[in-house]
Protein backbone atom coordinates (compact mmCIF):
# COMPACT_ATOMS: atom_id res chain seq x y z
CA UNK A 1 0.00 0.00 0.00
CA UNK A 2 2.60 2.24 0.94
CA UNK A 3 4.62 3.47 -2.18
CA UNK A 4 7.65 4.86 -0.08
CA UNK A 5 7.11 8.90 0.38
CA UNK A 6 4.02 9.14 2.22
CA UNK A 7 3.52 11.25 5.20
CA UNK A 8 2.56 9.44 8.11
CA UNK A 9 0.80 9.83 11.65
CA UNK A 10 0.92 7.45 14.61
CA UNK A 11 -1.58 7.94 17.27
CA UNK A 12 -0.33 6.50 20.49
CA UNK A 13 -0.52 8.98 23.11
CA UNK A 14 0.18 6.82 26.24
CA UNK A 15 1.24 5.08 27.95
CA UNK A 16 4.41 4.19 28.63
CA UNK A 17 4.24 0.63 28.24
CA UNK A 18 1.84 1.45 25.14
CA UNK A 19 4.37 3.62 23.72
CA UNK A 20 7.40 1.15 24.15
CA UNK A 21 4.96 -2.11 21.99
CA UNK A 22 4.98 0.74 19.35
CA UNK A 23 8.17 1.34 18.42
CA UNK A 24 9.00 -1.99 16.35
CA UNK A 25 6.06 -0.72 14.32
CA UNK A 26 7.78 2.42 14.07
CA UNK A 27 11.33 0.82 13.17
CA UNK A 28 9.74 -1.76 10.68
CA UNK A 29 7.95 1.15 8.60
CA UNK A 30 11.46 3.18 8.23
CA UNK A 31 13.12 -0.26 7.38
CA UNK A 32 10.46 -0.95 4.81
CA UNK A 33 10.33 2.50 3.50
CA UNK A 34 13.44 4.67 4.58
CA UNK A 35 11.91 7.89 2.28
CA UNK A 36 8.51 8.04 4.34
CA UNK A 37 8.18 11.09 7.48
CA UNK A 38 6.79 9.65 10.58
CA UNK A 39 5.02 12.16 12.84
CA UNK A 40 3.70 10.59 16.16
CA UNK A 41 0.98 11.99 18.46
CA UNK A 42 2.07 11.88 22.03
CA UNK A 43 0.52 12.55 25.47
CA UNK A 44 2.33 15.20 27.83
CA UNK A 45 4.75 13.23 30.39
CA UNK A 46 5.86 10.55 28.06
CA UNK A 47 7.35 13.10 24.86
CA UNK A 48 10.68 12.23 26.30
CA UNK A 49 11.16 8.83 24.71
CA UNK A 50 10.54 10.18 21.57
CA UNK A 51 12.27 13.54 21.52
CA UNK A 52 14.69 13.80 19.31
CA UNK A 53 14.43 10.45 18.06
CA UNK A 54 15.79 9.99 14.80
CA UNK A 55 13.44 7.83 13.27
CA UNK A 56 10.46 10.70 14.04
CA UNK A 57 11.05 13.70 12.28
CA UNK A 58 8.10 15.66 14.20
CA UNK A 59 6.09 15.06 17.60
CA UNK A 60 2.87 16.47 18.61
CA UNK A 61 2.23 16.40 22.13
CA UNK A 62 -1.21 16.88 23.60
CA UNK A 63 -2.01 17.28 27.18
CA UNK A 64 -4.73 14.73 27.55
CA UNK A 65 -5.22 14.84 31.44
CA UNK A 66 -6.09 17.82 31.29
CA UNK A 67 -8.80 17.26 28.95
CA UNK A 68 -10.84 15.08 31.34
CA UNK A 69 -11.71 17.61 33.60
CA UNK A 70 -14.58 19.97 33.10
CA UNK A 71 -12.85 22.90 34.71
CA UNK A 72 -10.20 22.81 31.76
CA UNK A 73 -12.89 22.96 29.23
CA UNK A 74 -11.92 26.23 27.76
CA UNK A 75 -8.04 25.38 27.01
CA UNK A 76 -8.70 21.95 26.25
CA UNK A 77 -10.99 23.91 23.49
CA UNK A 78 -8.29 26.26 22.24
CA UNK A 79 -5.81 22.93 22.32
CA UNK A 80 -8.64 21.00 20.28
CA UNK A 81 -8.95 23.56 17.68
CA UNK A 82 -5.03 24.07 17.77
CA UNK A 83 -4.67 20.81 16.96
CA UNK A 84 -6.96 20.61 14.41
CA UNK A 85 -5.05 23.21 12.30
CA UNK A 86 -1.71 21.62 13.01
CA UNK A 87 -2.92 18.69 11.61
CA UNK A 88 -4.72 19.77 8.56
CA UNK A 89 -1.18 21.91 7.49
CA UNK A 90 0.53 18.53 7.52
CA UNK A 91 -1.56 16.63 4.72
CA UNK A 92 -0.97 13.60 5.80
CA UNK A 93 -1.67 10.39 3.66
CA UNK A 94 -1.67 8.03 6.03
CA UNK A 95 -3.12 8.07 9.89
CA UNK A 96 -2.57 5.36 12.22
CA UNK A 97 -4.84 4.99 15.51
CA UNK A 98 -3.00 2.40 17.53
CA UNK A 99 -5.05 3.74 20.72
CA UNK A 100 -8.25 2.82 20.17
CA UNK A 101 -10.29 5.37 22.09
CA UNK A 102 -12.59 7.91 21.32
CA UNK A 103 -10.25 10.71 21.98
CA UNK A 104 -7.63 9.02 19.50
CA UNK A 105 -10.21 8.18 16.64
CA UNK A 106 -11.27 11.99 16.94
CA UNK A 107 -7.65 12.84 16.54
CA UNK A 108 -7.38 10.26 13.43
CA UNK A 109 -10.24 11.91 11.33
CA UNK A 110 -8.51 15.80 12.41
CA UNK A 111 -5.96 14.07 10.45
CA UNK A 112 -7.84 14.39 7.40
CA UNK A 113 -5.76 11.87 5.58
CA UNK A 114 -6.83 9.81 3.02
CA UNK A 115 -5.94 6.44 4.78
CA UNK A 116 -7.23 6.19 8.41
CA UNK A 117 -6.12 2.98 9.65
CA UNK A 118 -7.33 1.32 13.05
CA UNK A 119 -8.41 -2.03 14.87
CA UNK A 120 -11.86 -3.11 14.35
CA UNK A 121 -11.18 -4.42 18.22
CA UNK A 122 -10.81 -0.67 19.16
CA UNK A 123 -13.42 0.77 22.12
CA UNK A 124 -15.69 3.98 22.59
CA UNK A 125 -16.90 3.92 19.09
CA UNK A 126 -13.39 5.06 17.61
CA UNK A 127 -14.00 2.93 15.08
CA UNK A 128 -16.35 5.43 13.01
CA UNK A 129 -13.36 7.26 11.99
CA UNK A 130 -11.85 4.21 10.41
CA UNK A 131 -11.53 3.82 7.10
CA UNK A 132 -9.27 0.69 6.82
CA UNK A 133 -9.62 -1.63 9.66
CA UNK A 134 -7.31 -4.42 10.77
CA UNK A 135 -8.46 -6.98 12.94
CA UNK A 136 -5.97 -8.05 15.73
CA UNK A 137 -7.21 -10.24 18.30
CA UNK A 138 -6.60 -8.78 21.74
CA UNK A 139 -5.43 -12.22 23.07
CA UNK A 140 -2.10 -11.60 21.09
CA UNK A 141 0.37 -9.28 22.80
CA UNK A 142 0.68 -5.61 21.57
CA UNK A 143 3.78 -5.75 19.83
CA UNK A 144 2.35 -8.81 17.70
CA UNK A 145 -1.20 -6.46 17.21
CA UNK A 146 0.86 -3.22 15.81
CA UNK A 147 2.78 -5.15 13.78
CA UNK A 148 -0.62 -5.92 12.15
CA UNK A 149 -0.55 -2.29 10.44
CA UNK A 150 2.95 -3.06 9.22
CA UNK A 151 1.77 -5.99 7.25
CA UNK A 152 -1.23 -4.55 5.71
CA UNK A 153 1.01 -1.39 4.85
CA UNK A 154 2.96 -3.93 2.85
CA UNK A 155 5.72 -4.22 4.98
CA UNK A 156 8.18 -7.24 5.62
CA UNK A 157 9.42 -8.27 9.26
CA UNK A 158 13.07 -9.10 9.14
CA UNK A 159 13.75 -8.20 12.96
CA UNK A 160 11.45 -6.90 15.84
CA UNK A 161 13.71 -3.95 17.25
CA UNK A 162 12.67 -1.24 20.02
CA UNK A 163 14.91 1.80 18.79
CA UNK A 164 15.57 3.66 21.62
CA UNK A 165 17.55 7.04 22.29
CA UNK A 166 21.07 6.64 23.56
CA UNK A 167 21.14 8.97 26.55
CA UNK A 168 24.32 9.64 28.53
CA UNK A 169 25.39 8.11 31.46
CA UNK A 170 24.44 9.93 34.95
CA UNK A 171 27.62 10.90 37.19
CA UNK A 172 26.05 9.54 40.09
CA UNK A 173 25.56 5.68 38.36
CA UNK A 174 28.87 5.61 37.39
CA UNK A 175 30.11 3.95 40.66
CA UNK A 176 27.07 1.68 41.11
CA UNK A 177 27.78 -2.12 39.97
CA UNK A 178 26.17 -5.12 39.52
CA UNK A 179 22.84 -4.46 40.77
CA UNK A 180 19.36 -5.40 40.28
CA UNK A 181 16.74 -2.76 39.71
CA UNK A 182 13.59 -3.23 41.37
CA UNK A 183 9.75 -1.57 40.45
CA UNK A 184 8.09 -1.21 43.19
CA UNK A 185 4.31 -0.26 42.41
CA UNK A 186 2.14 0.15 39.53
CA UNK A 187 -1.07 2.36 38.70
CA UNK A 188 -3.20 -0.67 39.15
CA UNK A 189 -3.66 -0.77 42.63
CA UNK A 190 -4.64 -4.56 42.07
CA UNK A 191 -1.01 -5.45 40.41
CA UNK A 192 0.90 -4.16 43.50
CA UNK A 193 2.90 -6.34 45.41
CA UNK A 194 3.08 -5.78 49.00
CA UNK A 195 5.55 -3.75 50.01
CA UNK A 196 6.90 -6.31 53.45
CA UNK A 197 7.51 -8.94 50.41
CA UNK A 198 10.15 -6.63 48.32
CA UNK A 199 12.28 -5.64 51.73
CA UNK A 200 12.16 -9.47 52.71
CA UNK A 201 13.05 -10.89 48.82
CA UNK A 202 15.77 -7.70 49.28
CA UNK A 203 17.40 -9.34 52.44
CA UNK A 204 17.48 -12.71 50.85
CA UNK A 205 19.16 -12.15 47.72
CA UNK A 206 22.88 -11.51 47.36
CA UNK A 207 22.92 -8.28 45.69
CA UNK A 208 22.24 -4.83 46.32
CA UNK A 209 18.86 -2.94 44.63
CA UNK A 210 18.23 0.31 43.18
CA UNK A 211 14.76 1.43 43.07
CA UNK A 212 13.68 3.09 40.46
CA UNK A 213 10.00 4.90 39.82
CA UNK A 214 7.83 7.81 39.72
CA UNK A 215 7.12 10.68 42.00
CA UNK A 216 3.84 8.80 43.06
CA UNK A 217 6.46 5.77 44.07
CA UNK A 218 8.89 7.89 46.76
CA UNK A 219 6.89 7.27 49.37
CA UNK A 220 6.81 3.17 49.34
CA UNK A 221 10.57 2.96 47.63
CA UNK A 222 12.34 5.20 50.74
CA UNK A 223 10.15 2.61 53.03
CA UNK A 224 12.17 -0.38 51.29
CA UNK A 225 15.26 1.38 51.20
CA UNK A 226 14.98 1.91 55.52
CA UNK A 227 14.07 -1.17 55.65
CA UNK A 228 16.09 -3.29 53.25
CA UNK A 229 19.25 -1.96 55.78
CA UNK A 230 21.72 -0.28 53.01
CA UNK A 231 21.12 -3.30 50.40
CA UNK A 232 18.35 -1.02 48.30
CA UNK A 233 18.87 2.78 47.39
CA UNK A 234 15.63 4.75 46.22
CA UNK A 235 16.26 6.65 43.21
CA UNK A 236 11.99 7.10 42.56
CA UNK A 237 11.12 10.31 41.47
CA UNK A 238 14.72 11.19 40.80
CA UNK A 239 15.33 9.73 36.95
CA UNK A 240 14.43 10.81 33.65
CA UNK A 241 13.06 8.07 31.17
CA UNK A 242 16.56 8.43 29.15
CA UNK A 243 18.25 7.88 32.41
CA UNK A 244 15.69 5.08 33.46
CA UNK A 245 16.93 3.76 29.64
CA UNK A 246 20.74 3.82 31.17
CA UNK A 247 20.31 2.43 34.86
CA UNK A 248 18.29 -0.54 33.01
CA UNK A 249 21.33 -1.42 30.79
CA UNK A 250 23.68 -1.39 33.12
CA UNK A 251 21.66 -3.78 35.82
CA UNK A 252 21.78 -7.45 36.10
CA UNK A 253 18.16 -7.93 35.71
CA UNK A 254 14.47 -6.36 36.79
CA UNK A 255 12.11 -7.60 39.53
CA UNK A 256 8.78 -5.76 38.90
CA UNK A 257 5.19 -5.95 38.36
CA UNK A 258 3.24 -5.43 34.95
CA UNK A 259 4.15 -1.86 34.59
CA UNK A 260 5.21 0.43 31.41
CA UNK A 261 8.20 0.89 32.99
CA UNK A 262 8.48 -3.47 33.27
CA UNK A 263 8.34 -3.06 29.52
CA UNK A 264 10.90 -0.03 28.82
CA UNK A 265 13.33 -2.30 30.50
CA UNK A 266 12.90 -5.20 28.29
CA UNK A 267 12.97 -3.02 25.31
CA UNK A 268 16.46 -2.40 26.78
CA UNK A 269 17.42 -5.89 26.40
CA UNK A 270 17.07 -6.70 30.36
CA UNK A 271 15.66 -9.43 31.77
CA UNK A 272 12.93 -9.35 34.09
CA UNK A 273 11.11 -11.07 37.05
CA UNK A 274 7.85 -10.26 36.56
CA UNK A 275 5.04 -10.49 39.33
CA UNK A 276 1.34 -10.89 37.40
CA UNK A 277 -1.76 -10.99 39.10
CA UNK A 278 -4.77 -9.55 37.58
CA UNK A 279 -3.54 -9.27 34.17
CA UNK A 280 -2.42 -11.75 31.26
CA UNK A 281 1.16 -12.18 30.60
CA UNK A 282 -0.28 -13.40 27.21
CA UNK A 283 -1.71 -9.86 26.50
CA UNK A 284 1.08 -7.77 28.40
CA UNK A 285 3.71 -9.58 29.61
CA UNK A 286 7.27 -9.11 29.06
CA UNK A 287 8.33 -9.07 25.34
CA UNK A 288 10.82 -11.72 24.12
CA UNK A 289 12.25 -14.61 25.94
CA UNK A 290 14.06 -16.00 28.74
CA UNK A 291 11.90 -13.72 31.31
CA UNK A 292 10.94 -14.79 34.82
CA UNK A 293 7.02 -14.85 34.88
CA UNK A 294 5.62 -15.41 38.34
CA UNK A 295 1.42 -16.38 39.02
CA UNK A 296 0.05 -17.83 41.79
CA UNK A 297 -2.10 -19.39 39.33
CA UNK A 298 -5.15 -19.14 41.02
CA UNK A 299 -8.93 -18.79 39.10
CA UNK A 300 -9.94 -15.64 39.28
CA UNK A 301 -6.61 -14.64 37.72
CA UNK A 302 -6.76 -12.71 35.61
CA UNK A 303 -9.55 -10.44 36.34
CA UNK A 304 -8.30 -7.17 34.80
CA UNK A 305 -9.89 -5.14 37.33
CA UNK A 306 -8.01 -1.98 38.98
CA UNK A 307 -8.70 -2.69 42.27
CA UNK A 308 -9.25 -5.61 44.36
CA UNK A 309 -9.83 -5.79 48.44
CA UNK A 310 -8.62 -9.04 48.25
CA UNK A 311 -5.39 -9.12 46.38
CA UNK A 312 -5.04 -12.87 46.27
CA UNK A 313 -3.25 -13.33 43.57
CA UNK A 314 -0.76 -11.13 44.30
CA UNK A 315 -0.60 -11.84 48.17
CA UNK A 316 -0.40 -15.33 47.18
CA UNK A 317 3.42 -14.56 45.41
CA UNK A 318 5.65 -15.50 48.22
CA UNK A 319 9.37 -13.98 49.14
CA UNK A 320 9.76 -17.86 49.26
CA UNK A 321 8.20 -18.22 45.78
CA UNK A 322 10.18 -15.53 44.02
CA UNK A 323 13.49 -16.32 45.52
CA UNK A 324 13.52 -19.83 45.09
CA UNK A 325 12.68 -19.27 41.23
CA UNK A 326 14.91 -16.56 41.20
CA UNK A 327 17.52 -18.75 42.13
CA UNK A 328 16.76 -21.37 39.34
CA UNK A 329 16.88 -18.77 36.76
CA UNK A 330 20.27 -17.77 37.80
CA UNK A 331 21.12 -20.69 38.91
CA UNK A 332 22.79 -19.28 42.04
Amino acid sequence: MIKGNEKILIIKPSSLGDIVHSLPLLNTLKENFPSTKIHWVVAKGFEELLTEHPLVEKLIVIDKDKWRSIKNINSTIREFFNLREELKKEQYDIAIDLQGLLRSGIITMLSKAPIRIGFKESREFSTIFYNKKISASIEKHAVFRYLEVAKELGCTINEIKFPLPKPKEPEWLRELKDFVVIIPSARWQSKNWPLPYFVELVKMLPYSFLIVGSKSDVSEALKIEEYSEGKAISVAGKTTLKELIVIFNKSLFVITPDTGTMHLATACGKKVVALFGPTSPKRTGPFGEDHLIIRAELPCSPCFKKKCEDQKCMREITPQMVYNRIVEWRSL
